[in-house]
């Protein structure tokens, strides 16, 4: 019987798409080339997911890689790219549905320590039970450690477990860990239909 439902964040519950936060600010073309590489595809971005930098020491590296007209921008792509952060449509009327259910909700997500800044921003938070987030735990999706540290805290079962993430190679370490998983292609309703599949009372979830 499923019992507990687990989100990954980025592209789950929230939008991250680094392109859409440097258009925003109304920059484009080779500058908008140049922030991408510069950060969001640099070799230092998964550093901040792992724990092993802070945002201020990134910061002073991608100084050394952009001209100085561009630095206030990095610095918001930085610090900022959540403000405003793109709620997933129907994601959050969904993570409520499964509370409703009765399932319990937890968070296993690759990110950076500033997510204890935008976390209570992110539509639905209210509704979880716990979280395991990459940064603090010095290990990232799909490290089996990561996974096993969210089930031992919360002292989860992981055949009770129904994890769903945007990356498949998330979704296969999952499985490997004993859970069942779904990959998540912006399809709710795919995902909600594999959660009462698996048991999920539907009786107090919303029908769509």
């Amino acid at each position: 019987m499923l019992k507990n439902i687990i989100f990954d964040m980025g592209n789950v519950l929230i939008s991250f798409v680094p392109e859409y936060f440097i258009e925003r600010m109304g920059i484009g073309g080779s500058d908008k080339e140049l922030l991408l590489d510069a950060i969001f595809q640099s070799d230092e971005w998964p550093l901040l997911d792992n724990g092993e930098l802070i945002e201020e020491e990134f910061e002073t590296i991608v100084q050394k890689r952009i001209p100085e007209r561009l630095y206030q921008a990095a610095h918001q792509l930085i610090f900022g790219w959540d403000d405003p952060l793109v709620p997933v449509p129907g994601m959050a009327e969904f993570v409520e549905e499964c509370k409703k259910a009765g399932m319990g909700i937890y968070l296993l997500s690759n990110a950076s320590r500033h997510q204890r800044d935008y976390w209570e921003r992110v539509p639905g938070h209210e509704f979880f039970d716990g979280r395991v987030i990459s940064a603090e735990e010095r290990c990232v999706k799909p490290m089996k450690e990561i996974y096993q540290c969210l089930l031992e805290r919360y002292q989860l079962k992981a055949e009770e477990c129904l994890f769903v993430d945007d990356v498949q190679e998330n979704v296969d370490a999952a499985i490997r860990e004993g859970m069942h998983a779904v990959l998540f292609t912006g399809d709710v309703d795919a995902v909600r239909a594999e959660a009462r599949m698996l048991g999920m009372n539907a009786d107090y979830a919303q029908v769509p």
